[in-house]
């Protein structure tokens, strides 16, 4: 209960209904400093000394195999299209049967994570284990526009 300290008329102090803040405030600041010292402690920080990795860049192919998938779900091999159902065939085919050389699987940025993974279970289905995803290399350079054929620089 507070009291106003105004001068009254009649002489008498009269109660005041407002809210008194300071405890409340004086609970939230030691909250806050409970807080900012607890807020440290719950990370989780696990010393690892990762060794360095010594390992040299593949080489590249002389005839690598790609694999895409297109945008309508077709798949290609190389430059040629290739039904779902021969694949297999065709595979063995363009790389005599030899199920341990390494498919490189390309694919349309439009296609859905589980079409790309049902023509990874094809490729897996057909014995071929050793798969490579291709992607872009970031250069640092952003999108930038290709520039037209009869602009000059």
């Amino acid at each position: 209960m507070a009291v106003s300290l105004k001068d009254p008329q009649d002489g008498d102090l009269g109660e005041v209904a407002d809210i008194n803040v300071t405890p409340f405030i004086d609970v939230i600041l030691v909250l806050l400093i409970i807080f900012m010292v607890a807020a440290p402690l719950s990370t989780v920080d696990v010393a690892v000394d990762l060794p360095v990795s010594n390992a040299r860049p593949q080489p590249r192919p002389d005839k690598p195999v790609f694999l895409t998938v297109k945008g309508d779900l077709s798949l290609a091999l190389g430059n040629d299209g290739v039904p779902r159902e021969a694949l297999q065939a065709v595979l063995d085919q363009q790389t005599g049967s030899d199920r341990e050389q390494r498919v490189f699987l390309r694919a349309d940025g439009t296609v859905a994570y589980r079409d790309l993974m049902e023509v990874m279970n094809l490729l897996r289905n057909a014995g071929y284990l050793k798969i490579a995803l291709v992607g872009l290399e970031d250069t640092g350079q952003g999108n930038a526009p290709a520039p037209s054929a009869g602009a000059k620089p």
